[in-house]
């Protein structure tokens, strides 16, 4: 699926997309999940323990575009350059993302121009999506519901892919919408900040339509 006011898919972290909102709200074990597979998990008890930590490897999917490996695939590339810690020896702890190393990953296996921003405000968001990048923004999961008071800022993260149509606020996928309405969501860029941590990492956008990318032999 395709966001309709941009070129960006809209994947979630979680392979059956009707189901998001049983995991994440409804306490449903993910190893449950019929379409468990899709996501290139190896198993159900891997998919079940990792897809809640892949919302960093969500958004990389989406930022590549049409085409991009499986959930999976960018988990294993981002554990081989150290953006995930995967602790199994102290009770199977897995920690991440760590940006700098992802920041590589992305750059050196997909070509990206990943930079990451360690202090970012919410007028720089805006000055970079002005710049046609995305930015993966470190926010809070309650962003799904934005009618309610944050509870916190940070732990999650969403791909914002551009400004909304009055200039003022945000348009961002996420990675753990539990509706249509909250995988591709707009907020005023004040409610947006109640969740976000000021930080994350900027990626190009995808071409429009019709572009086609050149590649170094032209």
């Amino acid at each position: 699926m395709t966001c309709g006011t941009c070129r960006t898919p809209v994947h979630t972290q979680f392979a059956s997309t009707g189901l998001v909102e049983a995991i994440v709200e409804g306490g449903l074990d993910p190893a449950g999940d019929p379409r468990w597979a899709d996501s290139g998990a190896v198993s159900p008890a891997e998919y079940a323990r990792w897809a809640g930590h892949l919302c960093g490897m969500t958004c990389l999917r989406m930022a590549l575009g049409p085409g991009a490996p499986t959930l999976f695939a960018l988990r294993d590339g981002a554990l081989d350059y150290g953006a995930y810690t995967d602790d199994t020896v102290s009770g199977g702890v897995v920690k991440g993302l760590v940006y700098a190393p992802f920041a590589r990953y992305a750059s050196e296996v997909h070509g990206l121009d990943a930079v990451v921003h360690r202090h970012l405000s919410p007028a720089g968001i805006l000055d970079l999506l002005d710049e046609g990048r995305q930015v993966m923004a470190s926010v809070h999961y309650g962003i799904r519901h934005p009618e309610r008071p944050a509870p916190g800022r940070g732990g999650h993260l969403v791909l914002l892919t551009s400004r909304t149509a009055d200039g003022a606020g945000v348009h961002f996928h996420n990675p753990s919408g539990t509706s249509a309405a909250t995988r591709t969501a707009d907020l005023p860029l004040p409610v947006f900040e109640r969740f976000f941590a000021g930080r994350g990492v900027s990626l190009p956008g995808l071409p429009a339509a019709g572009v086609r990318p050149l590649t170094g032999a032209e």
